[in-house]
């Protein structure tokens, strides 16, 4: 197995292994698509230029492919009106015979208790540029409603289907991280399971001087953290580290403790209480 292979095998692994941020109906009623986790082997291409999003994409194709029971129908769709692009269907399968639009979301979020009054709106990016509570919105009033448009149903007339016939289904898997020095966050909506580490500033990285550093290329933030990686000193990591922070974009990283202990977190640019 070369190593772009392997690459992209451990990428599937952590996906797989990403919790779905909900389940049934519990946010928004918005009904989240349940599958049978299932590790395999993963033999497939893909561009490594594409962007995250995309990339996933192509995970949640292949993991559709393992299932006998569904059939894609087609995928990435794109709706336009007179040469303009209205949005997208990210998928469209039968189930069981039965046909489901699929929209499909990997998104990393921050808890800050200090931005809205709610569980959902706590949820925010880690650069502080998108929120849980958008995503939502935005499924909910725009790629959702996509479906009934005029322009999508002459789309759908091709592939012989018909909108009133279509559920509408979310697959939405996060990985969620709360703040370092309040790790025990109650949430009755969300999945907690999708927690997998924590947040800091520079002012609390003192607190690990003693430990081993990595931070990890975006594509590889799917990745569960691994002892087989070239580890950086706590002053190489944070002159890289620095780099970031001063571009506003807060790195994923990974912390190796002196006891072998491997955990992943946020180094945040902005300040929190």
């Amino acid at each position: 197995m070369n190593q772009k292979t392997k690459d992209i095998q451990k990428r599937y692994d952590g996906f797989l292994q990403t919790g779905c941020l909900w389940k049934n109906d519990a946010v928004f009623d918005l009904q989240h698509f349940e599958l049978p986790f299932k590790s395999s082997k993963i033999n497939i291409e893909i561009d490594e230029k594409l962007r995250l999003g995309k990339y996933i994409e192509r995970f949640v194709s292949f993991e559709l492919a393992q299932n006998s029971s569904i059939k894609i129908i087609s995928e990435n769709i794109q709706i336009q009106k007179e040469k303009i692009t209205l949005g997208e269907l990210d998928c469209i399968i039968l189930k069981d015979e039965k046909p489901i639009h699929l929209e499909i979301i990997y998104k990393f979020y921050v808890y800050d208790a200090t931005i809205g009054t709610t569980e959902i709106e706590h949820f925010i990016g880690p650069n502080r540029k998108d929120s849980l509570l958008e995503k939502l919105n935005k499924l909910k009033e725009k790629q959702l409603p996509l479906l009934y448009s005029n322009e999508c149903e002459k789309y759908l007339n091709s592939i012989h289907l018909a909108s009133k016939n279509i559920e509408q289904l979310v697959y939405f898997k996060a990985q969620l991280f709360v703040p370092f020095s309040n790790k025990n966050i109650e949430l009755s909506k969300i999945n907690k399971a999708c927690i997998v580490g924590y947040y800091i500033n520079k002012t609390e990285l003192l607190q690990f001087f003693d430990c081993k550093f990595h931070i990890p290329n975006k594509k590889d933030w799917l990745v569960l953290p691994h002892e087989k990686i070239n580890w950086q000193s706590f002053k190489q990591f944070e002159e890289n580290a620095n780099a970031y922070l001063e571009r506003q974009f807060s790195p994923l990283c990974w912390v190796k403790k002196s006891n072998g202990e491997i955990e992943k977190f946020f180094l945040v640019w902005w300040s929190y209480k």
